[in-house]
């Protein structure tokens, strides 16, 4: 497969203060780093599509150290993680699945070797579609405080033969997080869960 053919990247974070409640002492940033490509299976069915998650790794790669640098630029703090598709209308949902293994492993590396497994999310859909991409923390997926979405889109994609792949990094748990189960620092980090 040729290699990914990227037509813009979208870069967002968000700084939360507060919800409501008291200001916190360090704000909670959530950013978003998004690819526009083109979608070389969009517009008929192919049987053999999962080549083209090898073309993806080093996008991904780039994505996430791209994320990293917009979160302040120290992969220390970063502790909460996500990732998606939305897949333009001549394209399947299946295409979005392509993201699963290039960004979620890029994630995992670029934070040195984190050990959870990276929730994601992925539809398909026209022009400004939006995706709540879902969050949790990066070495232990029953942390409760971690649990979050960040929603994501683009005005102008994923025209129909372009697909919108997206990583998501959290620096906290949510900024009033209060509902009891496993803590950040009772995490063991042995399985990913825990």
């Amino acid at each position: 497969m040729p290699e990914p053919k990227i037509r813009k990247f979208f870069t967002t974070v968000e700084e939360i203060m507060h919800e409501g409640g008291p200001v916190a002492d360090k704000p909670l940033k959530r950013g978003a780093v998004l690819a526009v490509i083109e979608n070389p299976f969009a517009g008929s069915y192919h049987e053999e599509i999962s080549g083209f998650m090898k073309d993806l790794e080093p996008l991904g790669l780039e994505m996430a150290k791209r994320l990293i640098v917009a979160l302040g630029g120290d992969k220390a703090d970063i502790q909460g993680y996500g990732k998606g598709a939305i897949v333009g209308q001549a394209g399947e949902l299946e295409h979005g699945a392509l993201w699963h293994v290039p960004g979620g492993y890029a994630m995992r590396e670029a934070l040195g070797d984190a050990k959870a497994i990276v929730p994601s999310t992925k539809k398909v859909g026209g022009p400004a579609t939006r995706l709540d991409v879902p969050v949790t923390h990066i070495n232990a997926s029953y942390v409760r405080s971690h649990f979050d979405a960040m929603e994501v889109g683009i005005p102008d994609a994923p025209r129909a033969n372009e697909i919108v792949l997206a990583l998501v990094m959290t620096t906290g748990s949510r900024i009033h997080a209060r509902v009891g189960g496993l803590k950040a620092e009772d995490i063991k980090a042995q399985d990913g869960l825990r």
